[in-house]
Order: structure tokens, then sequence, then C-alpha cells
């Protein structure tokens, strides 16, 4: 038999700040009134549960009330907002061959960016924790931050990440990522980082602020050097038994397509291809240093045959990937996302075309606005959820 709990004056109090802090994240400036109206409290529980949060610094109250209310005669009301910089989330992207790390405060407005290379891929975990801290620190500094007004960090990394933040390692690739970060950042900084599959977290960051805004079955598929996906099923992240829920190295024995590689690394291939044999194409303007996938869009675009011949070959392999993908989890939406989506629309038509060959239930498929940043925007939103979830346990550095 369960317990109930026992409805105690604290733990009203804390169900009641949570409703508020709630309402005030979804809110811009509000008044008592309002607050009363969206939670059901009291008008002294609501001042009262305001006054606590503002005391420990997590909203503020305005100034200068009578000007918005239109107030003649009387006491105008008392207007409060979510304070947004009473602490900062940081997102990581954590890739092969850089760190990407973004500060935002707690609404989710990234505030500023900074990237770091990689000597190369395979180095020493103490170095890549140097790095990844390095960029951390400048992220950090570029706003005005200190390490300890940081709530909660979120890094996505190329790896499997299974449920308790543990990195699936059964291949040397994912292990260059199992470097003890958690650990690493909590000893050198105090802050608390969870881990998360850089596809997953793009599939959160899309479904947050991108093309499947509000679509509960997803795959969003990183399509860029490398084939990754992060699926949500009903509003849910999948991770599976190890976190190898999404990936793609059945890749390799699917007829038409036979690897990983993604558009844009095999839209250089193809590319480079061409420009080695006879062909007359305007590619050839970019021979020096080699075209890149946006390149043999454009040219496509223009009515080149080689580029044409090329989006039709990228386009029908992408089909086939998509068309195993919703055979196997039947999404709604599947959306192509990393840095070559700010190029890949074109591809939409073509695809759209093909899919239907390879499944018999194709789903919608799109672009993902967020471009290379939709690793590190899913990472704020894995982040602030953390913060949200754990709000009235968290400790400000500098309550204003």
């Amino acid at each position: 038999m369960s317990e109930i709990s026992v409805a105690t004056p604290q733990l009203l109090r804390r169900v009641s700040a949570g409703a508020v802090l709630d309402f005030m994240r979804a809110s811009q400036a509000v008044t008592v009134t309002d607050v009363m109206e969206a939670t059901g409290l009291t008008r002294a529980t609501a001042i009262s549960v305001c006054e606590d949060l503002m005391h420990r610094g997590w909203i503020r109250e305005l100034e200068n009330q009578r000007a918005f209310g239109g107030y003649q005669k009387g006491r105008p009301a008392r207007r409060f907002e979510l304070n947004e910089r009473a602490g900062y989330v940081l997102g990581m992207d954590v890739g092969v061959s850089k760190a990407t790390v973004v500060v935002s405060d707690l609404r989710g407005k990234a505030l500023d960016r900074s990237s770091q290379p990689f000597a190369e891929a395979d180095i020493p975990a103490e170095e890549r924790i140097a790095v990844i801290d390095r960029t951390a620190m400048m992220a950090l500094h570029s706003v005005g931050a200190s390490p300890d007004s940081v709530l909660a960090v979120c890094a996505g990394i190329a790896a499997p990440v299974d449920r308790n933040g543990e990195v699936l390692v059964t291949q040397h690739f994912w292990g260059l990522f199992d470097v003890g970060l958690k650990a690493a950042l909590r000893d050198r900084r105090g802050w608390t980082v969870l881990l998360e599959n850089d596809a997953n977290l793009a599939a959160l960051g899309d479904r947050w602020r991108g093309a499947a805004a509000g679509v509960d079955d997803v795959v969003v598929i990183l399509a860029s050097e490398r084939l990754g996906s992060g699926v949500i099923d009903g509003g849910r992240l999948l991770h599976g038994r190890g976190g190898g829920a999404g990936e793609l190295a059945f890749l390799d024995m699917l007829e038409g397509v036979g690897d990983t590689y993604g558009i844009a690394s095999l839209a250089r291939r193809w590319a480079a291809e061409a420009l080695a044999g006879k062909a007359k194409t305007s590619l050839r303007d970019y021979a020096a240093k080699g075209a890149e996938a946006e390149h043999v869009f454009a040219a496509a675009a223009d009515g080149d045959a080689v580029a044409l011949k090329i989006l039709e070959r990228l386009a029908d392999r992408m089909a086939r990937i998509i068309g195993a993908v919703a055979t196997m989890i039947n999404p709604e939406l599947v959306v192509i996302g990393g840095a070559v989506a700010n190029s890949a629309g074109v591809l939409l038509e073509p695809i759209a075309r093909h899919l239907t060959k390879y499944t018999a239930t194709p789903p919608r498929v799109a672009v993902s606005p967020l471009g290379d940043s939709i690793v590190t925007v899913g990472a704020v939103r894995c982040a602030l959820d953390y913060v949200e979830k754990n709000t009235l346990d968290l400790e400000l550095a500098v309550p204003d």
C-alpha cells in the first residue's frame, strides 16, 4: 500500500510557491490579482509567497507601478516579474573537433556563446575537460557572470547516454567522450552537470523552438557530417536501455545507404568526384577549396546538371533513411537538423517525391531553423528543465 503524503503547511507552501513560479515563467509583469487568478491562491497567501520568492531572489518587484495602472486615487497594485538574471544555465555542444558553450538566462534567452577547438580528436581526458572548462569561462566572462551564478549545465556529446547520464562505451569513438566531465566540473566549479546525447538534445531543442514546436511524435536527424537522431514519442524523449535509442548504425546495412555519412560530407565528396572528371559545371568555381553542400544546392537551383544529379542522389538517400525511420518509429514529423539545415530546404521536395517508395507511413519532413545552434538550444532547455524542477531546493549565489 502506497504512503499518503500529509498536506503539512510546509508542503502546501512549497506547492504554492511552485505554482507561482510556473506562472511567472510563462508571464511578463503580473499583479497579485493575476497570481490569484492563475493559481487559485488567496490574496494573503499570494502576497506572502511573492514576498518570500522575492526575498530568495527568484522574482523582483517592479517600481513605478502607478504609471502602469492608470491610478488616480488609492494604492496602486504591486507588480512582480521573474528575475531572469537570478542565475544562469550553460548549454554545451561537445563535438569531436570543438566545444561550444552558450550562456542563457532563466527565460532561455541566449546571452552569448563561445567556441574553442580541440587540438585533435583523440586527446587525453584532462585536455578535453580543460578546453571545455576554458570555453565555459570565456562565455561567462563575456556576459559578466560568475561561475557560482551557474545553476545547471547540460552537455551534449556525440555518444549514447543513458537515463542516468552514463556514457555507453562499446566503441572507441564513443569512448572519446567518456572523460568524467560531470565530476570534473563539479570539482572545479561546483556545477551540476547533466550529460545527454547531442541528437537527443537536438530533438529537445527543435521541439522547443524549431520546426517541431508542439509536435509530440518527432525524429530529429543531425545530418551534416555524420548522421544521428533523437526520438520523441508521445512527448517523451526515448533513451533505450543503454542510451542507444535513435542510433543509426543500422544504416550500414540499409540498401542504397551503406554508411552514416551526412549530407554535408557526401555533397563535398560527390562534388569532388565530379570535378575530378571533365563534366562542365559551375562547381569548378570552387575547385581550389572544394565545393560545399551550399554551393551544390545553389548550383542546382541555377539548373547545373552535375549539381542536380548530386541533389537527387542526396534526396534519394535521405528518403531511404527517413523511410526506414518512419517504418520503425512512425513519427508525425522528421526534422533535418544541424548546420547543413541552413541550405537543405531544397531537398524537401525531392525527398517527399522519393519517400513514398520506401515507407507506407511517410511523415512530414522539415528542416530546422536552428542551424548549428540546435544542440545548444536543446542543452539550454535540458538545463532549464532541471532548474525549474528543483528551483525551491536551489540557493542563489547573490539574491537580488
